[in-house]
């Protein structure tokens, strides 16, 4: 009312009225303005509350619902389970879930996991099943992988990164780039490679990682077949060099930089990791960023990803829910490790 009468004021003030309102009439007419805007105000806030209480319900249905594989993009810094439990949490927010009128209803668990373990200090894709989605990853660690890579010469540490301990250090002045070309074909097709001490491969149980964090002694594993496609120096300015390498399931890159820094008389460590590609799916194309994490781009790049998969191994299309009213109950389950393989399928 006050602020009313002041905008009259005001007006009055600046420019006055050729014919003039009596103040019982301005007065009136500005209540009734301020009641009807009150009015719609409240309309308003009243249709929006009752959107959401209708739109939580359907957004969680729409979530148990989804079933495919996707790729996101992971940063550098989070490993690749944290980014999944970052996504998870996502989703359970918008969705409203578990919420307390659901407690009693049927338990429905949202499976969710990642088909292949990108380093903390490594970004690029990440290929993610949903659903039923979660049994097409086995393939995705069999599938081709492709990496831009940047190494550094002359330091050697023992994560064979950046993040490590430098453990040795060689000069590197005399390499050149036809030196570095020119030992590429000795590490492109099959080849035998010796994985990082740091890394998912078990023994007795535990990462070799883990145990090597806790400074304990540990032998390296075996050399084992892997399989680089194709290897190329796309960069030499010492002493950092860029390749893009494109290999199968259970390689190393960090080995493979390494390996080079040894074959050059010298060492080497990786600086810099992305992986491009994995199976069908690129960073460029397919990966969704974090602010695209929601159930509607989620579902609209499960459409648009459904036709990159091979026809033997896409899904059928979903049977009808049983209800409408079902809860999320979130596990940690381990659906598959393939022996031997730092890419672990991991389900939430």
């Amino acid at each position: 009312m006050a602020a009313a009468e002041a905008a009259v004021v005001s007006s009055s003030s600046l420019k006055p009225d050729t014919t003039p309102v009596p103040e019982s009439a301005g007065m009136a007419a500005a209540t009734a303005a301020t009641s009807s805007a009150m009015a719609a105000a409240a309309a308003v806030a009243a249709r929006t509350g009752s959107e959401a209480r209708v739109s939580k319900p359907a957004l969680a249905t729409k979530l148990l619902s989804l079933s495919g594989v996707f790729a996101v993009h992971k940063p550098k810094g989070p490993t690749s389970a944290e980014l999944l439990n970052r996504l998870k949490e996502k989703l359970l927010a918008e969705a409203g879930m578990p919420s307390p009128e659901w407690t009693k209803r049927k338990k429905q668990t949202l499976k969710i996991g990642h088909g292949g373990t990108l380093d903390s200090a490594a970004r690029g894709v990440l290929v993610v099943g949903i659903g039923r989605g979660t049994k097409l990853l086995t393939s995705m660690l069999s599938g081709s992988k492709r990496y831009i890579a940047t190494g550094e010469l002359g330091k050697a540490t023992d994560t064979l990164d950046s993040t490590g301990k430098v453990t040795e250090e060689k000069p590197y002045d005399k390499i050149t780039q036809e030196d570095i070309e020119g030992i590429l074909q000795k590490f492109t097709g099959n080849i035998m490679q010796v994985p990082p001490l740091y890394s998912a491969l078990k023994k007795d149980g535990q990462r070799l990682s883990t145990l090597m964090k806790r400074g304990e002694v540990v032998e390296a594993k075996p050399a084992r077949p892997v399989t680089v496609y194709s290897l190329s120096l796309q960069k030499f300015q010492p002493p950092f060099f860029t390749l893009d390498v494109e290999c199968g399931g259970g390689f190393y890159i960090r080995s493979l930089v390494s390996d080079i820094g040894k074959e050059l008389s010298s060492c080497a460590n990786v600086l810099e990791l992305t992986r491009t590609k994995q199976g069908p799916f690129t960073l460029e194309e397919h990966a969704l960023p974090e602010d695209k994490w929601t159930i509607d781009d989620i579902a609209q790049s499960l459409e648009q990803c459904s036709s990159l998969l091979p026809a033997e191994t896409a899904l059928k299309k979903s049977k009808p829910e049983e209800s409408n009213e079902q809860v999320l109950s979130c596990e940690y389950i381990t659906l598959n490790e393939i022996k031997g393989e730092d890419d672990v399928i991991k389900t939430f």
